[in-house]
């Protein structure tokens, strides 16, 4: 039984879209970066948490049911955006999207996803790196943007396969890791624990 820990709709359409059959239990775990954390080792340790966190939950209460199913085999991902070593993380209002949108405006910056898959033998834990270039943006470009509402539950404060597609003339490296989870590094891990 294949578990996804999080509640995200764009991991739920790419695991779907890739022919997973899973459920969803979303984790409940602090998000806050430790102090001068290094992007990578951040997103891991959230991904590697999330998934113990519901391994530990289901397995806990499949210990009190009977007829409880196959162990379960826990997916744990998560997502940053970094500019110049700093993580910028969901915004907190739209003031906060519109400065992070300022500071990618005609950059090129690094999308981050952690992903763990805990099962009964062992905790695999791998990331994925991202590049991608933005094209210069007018405050009214960033301003109308904000006003769509699409940035506000997106790291970096935009999301790739929405509106601010039109921005990015090129990446390097797997886009699906940019719309959250790496479906190509997940199918690897998947792999290798049924070899397990």
């Amino acid at each position: 039984m294949l578990v996804l820990a999080s509640a995200s709709p764009r991991r739920r359409e790419l695991l779907t879209q890739a022919g997973y059959t899973f459920e969803i239990r979303p984790a409940d775990i602090p998000e806050d970066p430790r102090s001068n954390e290094d992007p990578i080792a951040y997103v891991t340790r959230l991904a590697r948490e999330k998934a113990e966190a519901v391994f530990t939950e289901i397995t806990k209460a499949s210990a009190s049911d009977t007829r409880a199913s196959a162990a379960p085999q826990v997916l744990g991902a998560d997502t940053t955006v970094t500019l110049d070593s700093h993580i910028l993380g969901k915004p907190s209002d739209p003031a906060d999207a519109a400065r992070m949108l300022r500071l990618l405006s005609g950059r090129t910056h690094r999308v981050i996803t952690g992903v763990a898959l805990v099962t009964v033998t062992s905790t695999e834990v791998a990331a994925e790196v991202t590049a991608v270039q933005f094209l210069t943006l007018s405050d009214e470009e960033i301003a109308a943007y904000i006003a769509t509402g699409e940035p506000m539950d997106k790291a970096g404060a935009y999301a790739i396969q929405g509106r601010a597609a039109r921005w990015i003339p090129r990446i390097e490296g797997c886009y699906f890791n940019v719309v959250g989870l790496p479906i190509s590094l997940v199918s690897t891990l998947l792999d290798s624990a049924q070899l397990r």
